[in-house]
């Protein structure tokens, strides 16, 4: 039997612990390495799939109480309630939530923009409040345009939201706070 042959064997058809770490590292190389980099090129970003790791953008209450309570700031910025209606993502989103994100070529007030800051370590995922020469955005569930978001340099921007799968991150979370745990432990 050729290599090849006995590689797909122990791959399909095996049943052994040897077998089933082997899987999992293949699927790790096949999703980092051919997938998701194909996803990225397919929707112009190198990033395309973000988890959404802070609660920022949460409502916690339904449209029209989110609104009553919030709804002083964006009249300021004159974003009218029936505008904010029509802007992606009109209920915000969740901690745990995984953002598809496609390339930030056309982006407009209202839309979800992902970027880098330097003063967090993770991607911010806020949605855009002020469009001209210069770019702000405002996490939904935070009271004011923090200064770290006044005035976002274009090539910090990774992409903007497409769509969202719900509680789907929680998987990256809670992995990564395993992880960090660990290394803590290590570390301490």
């Amino acid at each position: 039997m050729s290599f090849l042959k006995k590689f797909w064997h122990f791959i399909w058809y095996e049943d052994s612990l040897a077998s089933w770490i082997a899987n999992i590292i293949l699927a790790i190389i096949i999703v980092k390495f051919i997938f998701y980099p194909a996803l990225g090129f397919l929707l112009g970003t190198k990033f395309p799939i973000v988890a959404v790791v802070s609660e920022s953008m949460e409502h916690n209450a339904n449209f029209e109480t989110w609104w009553e309570n919030n709804k002083e700031f964006y009249l300021s910025m004159n974003i009218t309630k029936e505008e904010f209606l029509n802007y992606p993502f009109k209920n915000g989103f969740n901690k745990g939530d995984i953002m598809i994100l496609r390339g930030a070529k056309d982006i407009k007030r209202g839309d979800i923009l992902v970027y880098y800051s330097d003063s967090h370590k993770n991607p911010i995922i806020h949605r855009i409040i002020v469009i001209n020469d210069k770019i702000s955005t405002k996490g939904d569930n935070v009271a004011i345009i923090q200064n770290f978001e006044k005035e976002i340099p274009k090539e910090n921007i990774v992409g903007k939201g497409l769509f969202k799968i719900p509680f789907l991150g929680y998987i990256k979370i809670i992995f990564t706070e395993i992880v960090g745990g660990i290394k803590n432990v290590i570390l301490s």
